[in-house]
């Protein structure tokens, strides 16, 4: 099924400001002086390196709020797998409003496309298991939908977008409380029928006593893959189960061969590398 893309009203506010902080108190002083007003150009988008594709949208919106009359032909859409050297797009148009928002473009261009190349390197490492990779609310302060998409376009699937999606309760929120016991009873009685609950626990112990009074998932933080087997054994399908903690491709097959139903991993979104995309004049 194709990967369905954002709605353009969700990123072209951000696309507008992260432009006209570019454009600073004077415009595109480089390119004014020396592009003439009426010369067009083509450039070339192409990969770098090997990756996985994500943000043609956010960055063909970049180019059409300079200019509307740019035009963005799209090869590789995205969640497409690309290998080194691939030209996956080309814009045409006013030469002036390519070089403006060019560097925009590849921002977020670039950005996107690293965290679904990251995030396809773990699905491909657990493929095989049933456990579903998903991200964390570690994003870049105002790209969470953007980074979140950009997971989804890597294979992966979201965990909340924000607090108001459900009820995760973890460490402090236990602490505070007194015990988990009392958390998840608060918690119950404070929220309508429709939002789930999940907690953190980080013992056995603390998972037999959740199960006792009824969630529905259990985030299983920083266990062994010998603990999450028995974790996984206790619940015997009363909760969705999600492990968390230190996840890697490395790490990651022998946690989803535990049963697990989810692995959650926060340097997806927080410290994905860039996938390097350049874009030049002129054909390749």
């Amino acid at each position: 099924m194709p990967l369905p893309s954002l709605p353009t009203i969700m990123f072209e506010p951000l696309v507008r400001a992260t432009l006209l902080e570019d454009l600073g108190r004077a415009g595109d002083l480089t390119t004014d002086a020396i592009v003439p007003q009426e010369a067009t150009a083509t450039l070339t988008f192409a990969v770098r390196q090997p990756g996985v594709i994500a943000g043609m949208g956010v960055a063909s919106c970049a180019f059409r709020t300079i200019d509307p009359t740019v035009e963005m032909t799209i090869a590789h859409p995205d969640g497409s797998s690309v290998a080194a050297g691939e030209v996956i797009a080309t814009v045409h148009g006013p030469a002036r409003a390519l070089l403006t928002a060019e560097r925009t473009a590849l921002n977020f261009l670039c950005r996107m496309s690293g965290i679904a190349t990251a995030t396809a390197a773990v699905v491909e490492a657990i493929r095989g298991n049933k456990a579903s990779i998903v991200c964390t609310r570690k994003t870049t302060p105002g790209l969470r939908a953007l980074e979140k998409y950009a997971v989804r376009a890597g294979g992966g699937s979201n965990h909340r977008f924000g607090l108001d999606d459900a009820v995760l309760i973890k460490d402090n929120h236990i602490a505070i409380a007194g015990d988990i016991r009392a958390a998840i009873e608060r918690a119950r009685a404070g929220v309508g029928h429709l939002v789930k609950i999940e907690v953190e626990v980080d013992t056995l112990d603390q998972l037999e006593i959740a199960l006792g009074v009824g969630v529905d998932a259990v985030l299983l933080d920083n266990m062994s893959p010998e603990q999450l087997s028995r974790a996984v054994t206790m619940v015997a399908g009363r909760a969705i189960t999600e492990a968390s903690g230190r996840v890697t491709p490395q790490t990651a097959p022998a946690i989803a061969a535990t049963g697990v139903d989810l692995i959650s991993i926060g340097w997806l979104t927080h410290s994905a590398p860039i996938l390097d995309i350049g874009l030049d004049y002129g054909s390749l």
